[in-house]
């Protein structure tokens, strides 16, 4: 997508592209660098906590109330929490662990203060409350750039800077329809005869899901591709590639409209292009479109909801304020039905379709004909 503020060209720059970069380096001293190291991990692993047993107390001490951007990190945090466990209880599971794995980038330090830069590879694991099933897990990916003050021998942070995908609103969470959600039909992608190979596809969005948690080759993105995220997202682009690489994705043939030759038309790596682009050239078919309630209801219709009938290689544009603002591919379900998917910008691995959106959002169905 392309539609993101210039928080993520600012953080991309001050990360320098963690994929690349996974190494420490730029560090004063091993000292800084074992300390600093030690307080990250730390950080990041009491906050993950907080997403599971909801304990503000126990990331107070990281942070300096009196300060406005370090206490506005603090809330931020706690919303987060609050978002994600609003969802779990208003989608009948229970959130059962949240795992970190930090990736630090860069480390300066001049006297009392330090830049960070590093990435997030969160496992976030559920089970359903109602249901006696395996516990669920999916990934995600973020990307930080942290300023940090030692105060009293102790750092805490002062400022911090990221693309949280669990930021909206908890109160604007929408319940979910009864019966949400059930296992339908066409839950497992197979291998086509037609022009779009749905396997391919889904295994091109799992291997190159970037940073998120479960994602293949090493978390990094397909260097074939320019990375578009310092530029508002790279959401869209992702998602042509999934339907349009030749060699490992679902093969469909590119155009003069939607193409990529060193770079992405605008029909590549536009939301709102790539979307008139499906829609109108035969390559897509709008299924339905609506809030969570209206996509996700039965109807004499659609039996199991309107989402149910995205098979694994289609996909969900996702509209906020009259604009499509982002997409994410249809990947499968999980044991209990949940339609998950995968995306860039923030990274998602097998994550339940409308995690980080709310009642506000409106859902494009697209299905990809064969």
């Amino acid at each position: 997508m392309l539609r993101l503020s210039l928080l993520i060209g600012v953080l991309f720059t001050m990360i320098a592209s963690p994929m690349d970069a996974y190494a420490l380096n730029s560090i004063q001293g091993s000292g800084v660098k074992d300390e600093v190291t030690v307080f990250i991990q730390q950080l990041y692993k009491d906050r993950n906590s907080l997403l599971i047993h909801q304990q503000p107390e126990a990331i107070q001490k990281y942070y300096n109330q009196t300060e406005s951007a370090s206490r506005y990190a603090y809330q931020m945090e706690l919303k987060r929490a609050k978002y994600i466990q609003t969802w779990a209880k208003k989608r009948g599971v229970r959130l059962v662990s949240a795992e970190p794995v930090i990736r630090i980038a860069r480390i300066k330090k001049n006297d009392n203060l330090a830049t960070v830069s590093l990435v997030q590879s969160a496992k976030i694991s559920y089970e359903y409350e109602s249901h006696h099933l395996p516990p669920q897990s999916f990934g995600i990916g973020t990307r930080h750039a942290l300023t940090l003050i030692k105060e009293r021998d102790e750092w805490i942070v002062k400022k911090e800077w990221y693309l949280d995908p669990l930021e909206e609103n908890p109160d604007l969470i929408p319940d979910s329809p009864a019966g949400f959600p059930q296992l339908a039909p066409h839950h497992e992608a197979s291998q086509t005869k037609g022009r779009y190979n749905r396997e391919r596809a889904v295994a091109y969005a799992n291997k190159y899901a970037g940073l998120a948690w479960g994602a293949g080759n090493n978390n990094r993105y397909n260097r074939k591709y320019r990375d578009y995220t310092p530029l508002g997202g790279d959401c869209t682009n992702f998602a042509s590639q999934v339907l349009g690489d030749a060699k490992e994705g679902g093969g469909l043939p590119m155009s003069n409209i939607w193409r990529y030759h060193g770079g992405g038309s605008q029909s590549w790596v536009q939301t709102d292009a790539f979307e008139h682009f499906l829609l109108y050239s035969g390559y897509g078919r709008l299924i339905g479109k609506g809030t969570f309630t209206e996509v996700t209801r039965p109807s004499d219709k659609h039996p199991h909801g309107a989402i149910a009938k995205l098979q694994p290689g289609d996909l969900i544009g996702y509209v906020l304020d009259g604009d499509t603002d982002h997409f994410s591919i249809v990947i499968g379900v999980d044991a209990n039905g949940y339609p998950l998917v995968n995306s860039h910008t923030a990274d998602r691995y097998r994550v339940p379709f409308d995690l980080g959106w709310d009642r506000t959002t409106k859902y494009i169905l697209i299905h990809i004909n064969d």
